[in-house]
Parts: structure tokens; sequence; C-alpha cells
């Protein structure tokens, strides 16, 4: 019976997280604030919302519902792909292209999560990755549809609204990206903070107890999948009619290796750390292969090693101890007083 109340009282607090707070929307703001410093920043920018929508869908499979993958540029790449072959046949219209991103990649994720998630562990890893070199090599040979390994060309994006034109710098594009951020931010947010949410973490936490208290842990898992592939897909629709291109890569391993450390780097399973995870890395990436073109690797792999050894929760997770132990200071520094 206690452990029952606890488990009532745990469910209860976390509800009441649904209510946003101002603080919240900081990291929102910190990528709106990209056109102070210059319009040759906007690319960039807008890149940098595009990522945090993949790593929003990610963290919801890795940080919140303990499936680990690294086949999840699959979605990424059909909703990208999708929207620029809509979009090279005329039907360009932004909205209409991210929504059939989005509707493809849910399909896609519904078929392939209903077998990858039957295995766990090491087996699923590996079907994930198995996912990722398949429909890789499909897209290489669907030259008429894909452009192949020339990637898709002919996209072209028809204005936002029938109103605002997609520039040379990238206004339009930047703009239509955070507005599209914000709104997935939020249906995020909310949803972690419902019983479905609650049940999700539930299930990462200890798989075997969730099922013994009546969470539907197959079909819980299978949403979660498939909610995490509409939203990939959604930032791969977004890539496509910003970029007016899309290459292979969009669909290949090293972009879902590199989104993963992206996560890893903000932190996983704290919203939040999929902000700032393709902030830090996206911005350390500009600066250092300007600092030295032929090396820059290097140097964001160091980087990358010394967040991760010295900072394992990420960089949210390192800020949340770091606050935390100047708030248990204060109270023993009071309580001596």
């Amino acid at each position: 019976m206690t452990d029952i109340a606890l488990t009532g009282n745990v469910a209860t607090q976390a509800l009441k997280k649904r209510h946003l707070r101002p603080v919240e929307f900081l990291p929102l703001l910190a990528v709106c604030a990209a056109p102070i410093f210059g319009e040759q920043y906007l690319p960039l920018a807008t890149q940098i919302a595009i990522f945090i929508i993949f790593c929003l869908s990610l963290d919801l499979l890795v940080g919140f519902g303990g499936i680990v993958t690294i086949g999840h540029s699959v979605f990424f790449g059909l909703g990208a792909y999708t929207s620029g072959i809509l979009s090279a046949n005329g039907y360009g219209d932004p909205l209409t292209g991210l929504a059939a991103g989005a509707a493809v990649a849910a399909v896609a994720s519904l078929a392939l999560g209903a077998i990858v998630l039957r295995v766990h562990g090491f087996t699923l890893l590996m079907l994930t990755l198995c996912s990722v070199f398949l429909m890789q090599e499909i897209a290489n040979k669907a030259t008429d549809l894909t452009g192949g390994i020339d990637g898709l060309v002919g996209v072209s994006t028809q204005p936002l609204l029938g109103i605002f034109e997609f520039d040379l710098w990238g206004k339009t594009g930047f703009g239509y990206s955070v507005a599209v951020l914000a709104v997935v931010f939020l249906a995020v947010r909310l949803l972690m903070a419902t019983p479905f949410g609650l049940s999700i973490v539930a299930i990462r936490d200890n798989r075997l107890r969730a099922s013994m208290v009546g969470i539907p842990v197959g079909s819980r898992q299978l949403a979660l999948y498939v909610i995490a592939g509409l939203l990939a897909g959604v930032a791969g629709a977004l890539q496509s009619q910003i970029t007016q291109f899309v290459s292979i890569n969009a669909i290949g391993f090293e972009l879902s290796g590199e989104i993963l450390i992206m996560l890893a780097l903000g932190g996983a399973g704290r919203i939040y750390g999929a902000f700032f995870g393709p902030i830090v890395y996206l911005i350390a990436q500009d600066i250092f292969s300007k600092f030295d073109p032929a090396f820059w690797h290097f140097w964001l792999g160091t980087m990358i090693v010394v967040v991760v050894l010295f900072a394992p929760g990420g960089l949210v997770g390192l800020a949340s101890h770091l606050g935390k132990s100047s708030i248990v200071r204060k109270l023993m520094s009071e309580k001596e007083k």
C-alpha cells in the first residue's frame, strides 16, 4: 500500500508539471536570438532549429523510452525525400510537404517498430542499424525517384502561406523552422507530462513491473516509436524544403551517429538536452572548421570526449548537478547560522 501511495504521489507531482513556466522557454528564445548576431548566421541557426527537432524525436526514444537506436535517420530521410519528391513534381507547398513527410515517416515507423521492438538490447541495436543500410541502398538504387548518389535536385519550395518567399539570406526559412520547433517543443513537453508519458518512463525504469501493474508495454512503446518517427520526418521535410536539395546522406548511418552524439552532449531524458546538444555541437563545428579546416574533427572530438568524461549526464545534467550543489551548500550554511 505504501508503494502504491508513493507512486500516486509521484504521478500527481509529474502531472502538475503540465503547466509551462516562463523559464522553460529560454532555450527556444536562445535559438530565436540568432538574428542579433547578423544575417550571416541565419542559415546556421536554421540548421540548429531543425536538428533540435530531430534530437527531440530521438530523445523520446532513447532518453524517455529507453529504446536505444542507431537507425533514426531512416525517418529523417523519408521525411526529406517525401517532401522533396513532391516539391520536385510541382507540389511545393511547405505545409503540405511537411504533413506528407511526417505521415510517411509515421507509417514507416509503425511498420519498422512492429518488427524491431519485438527484441531488446544488442539485437535491437543491430536491427535498427540494418534498417539504415537497407533504406539507404533502396534510395541509392531508385535513381529515377531519389536521384541516387547524386541526390535529389529540382526541389522548389513555394512561398510559405502563399506570401513569404524563401529568400537568399534565409529569413523565411529561419522563421518557419523556429515556428515548427516551438510547436514540436510544446507537444513533446506536454506529452511527457501526461499519463502516457509517465507510463513510458515507468516502462523504461522497470519493464517487468510496468507490465505487472497493467501497462500495455508493447503498444505504448510502438506508439512512442511512431511519434518519434513522425517528428523525425518533420525535421527531414524541413531540411529538404529549406535547402531545396536532398542528399542520400540524409538517410545514412553517419547522420544517426551524429544526432546521438548531440543528444549525449546535451543530456538524454531531459528535453532541454535536445536543445543544448545541437546548439553546442553545431556552433563548435562551425568555429573549429574555420579555425582549423584540416583537423577540425580532432578538436570537435576532443570537446565531446571531455564532456562525456566529466559530465556523463550531458551539459544539462552538469548544470542541474551544479545547481543542486549550490542549493545544498546554501541550506547548510543557513542551518549552521
